[in-house]
């Protein structure tokens, strides 16, 4: 079994009892869920933060099209002149 880590928060109290009924409709703890949403969005948030930094990279690489060659590029392809 991996290891774990206790950690404590607040939710509103609607939250906290739509969780409940939610842990009963899954046969789960409370416990599990939260600790399924809690990895969920630190996956989701780094994913996002990781591509945010790369886009970042990419600009400073130079490897952008800017508002008016983007515009072009989207009318070639309606025109069926890119493929």
């Amino acid at each position: 079994m991996s290891k774990t880590a206790v950690i404590t928060g607040r939710v509103a109290e609607e939250t906290a009892v739509r969780l409940d009924r939610l842990a009963e409709r899954l046969d789960r703890s409370r416990g599990w869920l939260v600790a399924r949403a809690v990895e969920q969005f630190v996956a989701t948030e780094t994913e996002l933060l990781d591509s945010l930094d790369e886009a970042e990279r990419q600009i400073d690489r130079g490897e952008y099209y800017t508002q008016e060659q983007m515009e072009a590029w989207v009318a070639d392809f309606r025109a069926g002149r890119i493929g």
